[in-house]
């Protein structure tokens, strides 16, 4: 089995846990997903198997779209509902306030990456030195928002924001930054991942679904919204699946090889060349082939 399963996480698992059962239901270890969503969040998760490992990558660096609850007047270490509360405070807050700090927003910055993240500091993750009460420099990297409004009305200090964000945006960090824009504190209190790229939450299925044999399974020659070169002869087909370097005669910066219309590799350019970036291996006998 190769391809990709839109999975619709449910509260309080790991993206973990959710390969773990994929590897079990599908009886493979080779199951990944393509983006952490946290204990707290739900909704799109989507798990590579087989072949379709090879283009994690692809997949993770695609722009994401979320709804998530915010809860005004309170902090917490984690910067969700489930951490240790640091600070509580009134709250005044109104639609109008909101709307304005969120119609501000900028389009790109440089994000504070929460403490307690995966990300590594001297070789060290963030939420270890969080653990153990070390102090650290939180690093900062740049994020774009797309879109971000309100779809709610406030009510008990808690509203729900909607925003298409670029890969690495954490959601708990912008919910922190729009509530130091109102001039108050606040923490994530839900978040639903409703959309990553093309795969929306309408696509997904539930891990009962899946164990009952309710998905469907993306080809990865379909997962990939990049330009596809069918290879005709013998020749080029034997140089792609070897992963040899090519002369550039591609108009593309980054596109995929097929055969019998199913993917050989990804090839971009590298100067007058291409070179492979991911090749499959592939059972076809090029010597059984006479084209």
């Amino acid at each position: 089995m190769n391809g990709l399963i839109i999975v619709n996480k449910d509260k309080n698992l790991t993206s973990r846990d959710v390969v773990n059962e994929m590897c079990h239901i599908f009886n493979t270890k080779k199951v990944g997903h393509t983006g952490t969503l946290d204990p707290l969040a739900t909704g799109v998760l989507v798990i590579a198997i087989g072949k379709a490992l090879k283009i994690v990558d692809h997949i993770t660096s695609l722009d994401k779209e979320y709804i998530a609850k915010v809860k005004l007047g309170i902090k917490t270490d984690t910067l969700d509902i489930t951490g240790k509360v640091l600070d509580t405070k009134e709250v005044n807050i109104t639609n109008e306030d909101i709307d304005k700090v969120l119609s501000s927003f900028p389009h790109d910055y440089d994000m504070e990456v929460p403490l307690y993240s995966a990300v590594k500091v001297n070789g060290k993750k963030l939420y270890e030195y969080a653990r153990n009460n070390i102090p650290v420099e939180l690093p900062h990297h740049k994020v774009t928002v797309y879109s971000l409004e309100r779809i709610s009305d406030i009510k008990d200090n808690s509203f729900y924001i909607k925003c298409h964000v670029s890969k690495g945006t954490y959601i708990r960090s912008l919910i922190n930054d729009i509530c130091k824009n109102l001039g108050t504190i606040g923490v994530m209190e839900e978040l639903n991942r409703t959309k990553q790229g093309k795969y929306s939450i309408e696509d997904s299925y539930t891990l009962e679904d899946i164990k009952e044999g309710n998905y469907k399974l993306i080809p990865i020659i379909d997962a990939l919204d990049i330009p596809k070169v069918e290879i005709t002869n013998n020749e080029l087909l034997k140089k792609v699946i070897n992963g040899n370097k090519l002369e550039n005669i591609y108009n593309y910066p980054e596109f995929i090889f097929t055969y019998n219309h199913d993917v050989i590799a990804i090839y971009k350019q590298d100067n007058n060349l291409v070179k492979p970036v991911k090749v499959f291996n592939s059972d076809i006998d090029i010597d059984s082939n006479s084209n």
